[in-house]
């Protein structure tokens, strides 16, 4: 009786720890393609330096409802993650902050008297000066700037964006043309 309880309990012991080491679901083979890889300004302009790709620059303030609740919903999106990796190194910038920041050999600062709360240099020159968040810049290759997109996008709206410039459209028709023909 001894032998069959102990042989048995050793089959059972087997069973729970294949059952709890073995995954239900096998993991990703790419872990990028599920979360948004984010830089500082700092670190996407020494990987720019190093292999030119556009970047998507997310301008957000701490106390932006509308920044959280991207981040949480659209910026979660598994197909937004993958175009934003495979396209462009993603920056998130608070237009608020008070770090210096290099950009095309000019040292950009923080205001404190600019607005209620102050503002970045940066942010600001990105912006063209229109400070409401979220807002999203794009920049090409040479870091010029490509376009603005202002306020809260939903994975759906954002994707469309993401590819029109991931993807070059931009250089030969307008978003409404591309827009048109997205997604047929």
């Amino acid at each position: 009786m001894k032998k069959v309880f102990g042989s048995a309990l050793i089959l059972c012991i087997a069973a729970l720890s294949v059952a709890f080491v073995s995954p239900t679901t096998p993991p990703s083979s790419n872990a990028e393609e599920e979360t948004i890889t984010w830089y500082s300004w700092e670190e996407a302009m020494a990987l720019h330096k190093e292999n030119p790709k556009k970047i998507f620059v997310d301008v957000y303030t701490d106390w932006c409802g509308w920044c959280k609740k991207m981040d949480k919903t659209t910026f979660q999106d598994k197909d937004v993650a993958k175009v934003i990796n495979e396209h462009f190194y993603a920056v998130k910038f608070n237009a608020e902050q008070k770090d210096n920041v290099e950009y095309k050999d000019y040292t950009l600062k923080y205001i404190p008297n600019a607005g209620r709360r102050g503002v970045h240099e940066l942010a600001y020159a990105l912006l063209d000066g229109k400070m409401g968040y979220p807002a999203f810049v794009y920049l090409d290759e040479k870091q010029d700037r490509i376009t603005i997109s202002p306020g809260f996008k939903d994975a759906k709206t954002i994707m469309k964006e993401l590819t029109f410039v991931g993807e070059g459209h931009y250089k030969d028709k307008s978003f409404n043309e591309f827009n048109q023909t997205y997604g047929k």
